[in-house]
């Protein structure tokens, strides 16, 4: 049985509660139950009320007590929030009476006087009493808080994240919350003064289960399961001239960066968002400068200690291709015969051969539109701002293309699409005379069903595995993207396969 985690602190005043609540806010998720006990006006209520507006992002989100209606839901962007007060329940009993035991499924569960359910809450949870602290002032409040069952580790990770604030010096500064992505990492902007700065939080872990040859899907495709690769590549393209975030600080083991922060103007605009022609282009003169580059394939990460970008190999593409397979096709309701899946393997290893025996390059493998910011002081191609970098491999060069130019979150119209992959291959053969456009435009087709073929997989995944349908409504852009691409003459096996195995997502 794991042992509870515990720690103490101090709260001087109600914006210390909200940062402590902003802490815990990027540790927690659907599942989870926190507890807030304590004597009437110790703070309960101002520490919910804290969370839940730091997770909706609005500060004047009005969340009222729910002594009188026993529980509020908040459907928030990350996930629903229930907020309960136990005070008028006289006996554990009713709370099965109003829907609270068991806790609905898939929330975070905020309880109020916790004492009142007896033993009918869960036992992985958090639990903090709050008690005033007069002697520090009138506002002043001291925070108990335990971890239990799998609440220990994050209660832990909380203490941690608070040490390393404080040895940052930002310990007292006010956190505004960021979306994450769809990985496990969070991220928070702190802000100290007139000056910004990103936290991201990175706790080690792999994408799930051993099962491909005794690996996690993430350690078969060479996916960043630390911080290190994050630090190594920002560092690398910086010395590149690309305009990462400078590192400002960093607990490696720990997984805790606090790293400039590039803005929040993009290269999109509109609703629904849309390119901006410019922004894109000098995103296609970066990687076209890039890629005729000679790159390391080792970086400095720390004193004595490199970092090997790994090789984007073909048995890695093969299961990021296979996701078809394992997530899409299921989602589906369709079954593939095992003659079938060893075809599909069969024409995908053919042309995947062939890409990874051409020169390589760094891929970063998310370079689209989140993950690009525009810092319009800055010159030329350094007013790209590139934020999302960790899973870099050495790969082909028209990847990182392809994830621009056929951007799964957005519509790039074909036009655009066509006119910046000139605008690509004209400035690589204008500096390399020997850069043969018709193998680039083969590997740009093969790298863009391949992708594809892998987003298709990876959203239902998201759907099924994580409880995260929203990234469903993409998929019908990746099934035009990837249409597109398999209309080339070198996948028409694979136009075949597709024809008569995959069905076209739900609109």
């Amino acid at each position: 049985m794991t042992a509870p985690a515990i720690f103490t602190l101090a709260l001087g005043n109600e914006a210390a509660t909200a940062a402590l609540m902003a802490d815990l806010a990027l540790l927690i998720g659907p599942g989870d139950v926190v507890t807030l006990s304590g004597d009437l006006g110790a703070g309960k209520t101002t520490a919910a009320r804290a969370l839940i507006r730091y997770l909706a992002g609005d500060d004047a989100l009005e969340v009222p007590s729910p002594t009188f209606t026993l529980a509020q839901s908040y459907e928030l962007a990350a996930f629903t929030v229930l907020h309960a007060d136990l005070y008028r329940i006289g006996d554990p009993g009713e709370l099965e009476e109003i829907g609270l035991a068991p806790l609905p499924d898939g929330v975070v569960a905020l309880i109020e006087w916790p004492e009142r359910a007896g033993d009918l809450l869960p036992a992985d949870r958090i639990d903090i009493a709050l008690s005033h602290r007069a002697a520090l002032g009138s506002n002043a409040r001291a925070a108990q808080i335990i971890g239990y069952g799998s609440g220990a580790a994050r209660v832990a990770r909380l203490a941690g994240l608070r040490e390393f604030l404080d040895e940052a010096g930002f310990g007292g500064a006010r956190r505004l919350r960021m979306p994450g992505d769809a990985s496990t990492r969070s991220y928070a902007r702190l802000v100290r003064d007139d000056r910004s700065v990103i936290l991201m939080n990175a706790p080690k872990r792999p994408d799930g289960p051993p099962v491909h040859g005794g690996k996690s899907y993430s350690a078969a495709v060479h996916l960043a399961e630390d911080v290190k690769p994050f630090v190594a590549m920002a560092q690398g393209l910086r010395a590149h001239g690309v305009s990462a975030p400078a590192i400002l600080h960093a607990d490696l083991s720990a997984g805790f960066l606090i790293t400039e922060d590039l803005g929040t103007e993009g290269v999109v605009e509109g609703s629904p968002p849309a390119p901006i022609v410019e922004r894109y282009e000098a995103a296609t003169d970066l990687l076209a400068r890039l890629h005729g580059e000679t790159l390391p394939s080792r970086l400095p990460l720390a004193p004595q200690l490199d970092y090997d970008i790994p090789r984007f190999d073909v048995e890695a593409m093969l299961v990021e291709v296979s996701l078809m397979l394992d997530w899409y096709l299921p989602d589906r309701g369709v079954a593939v015969g095992a003659a079938a899946r060893d075809e599909f393997v069969t024409l995908w290893r053919a042309v995947l051969d062939k890409v990874a025996a051409a020169p390589t390059t760094w891929t970063l493998r998310d370079y689209h539109s989140p993950n690009l910011l525009w810092r319009a002081e800055r010159e030329g191609t350094a007013r790209v701002g590139v934020i999302d970098f960790q899973d870099t491999v050495l790969g082909p060069p028209a990847y990182d293309v392809v994830s621009l130019l056929q951007d799964a979150r957005i519509d790039v119209p074909e036009a655009l699409e066509l006119a910046l992959l000139t605008r690509y291959v004209k400035a690589r053969h204008a500096a390399d005379h020997g850069f043969d456009p018709a193998a680039f435009a083969e590997s740009y087709a093969v790298m863009s069903a391949q992708r594809n073929t892998k987003i298709l997989g990876i959203f239902a995944r998201l759907n099924r595995r994580d409880g995260k349908p929203q990234y469903l409504a993409h998929q019908p852009r990746i099934w035009t993207y990837l249409g597109r691409a398999l209309a080339h003459p070198a996948l028409a096996a694979h136009r075949a396969w597709f024809s008569g195995h995959v069905p076209p997502p739900v609109a």
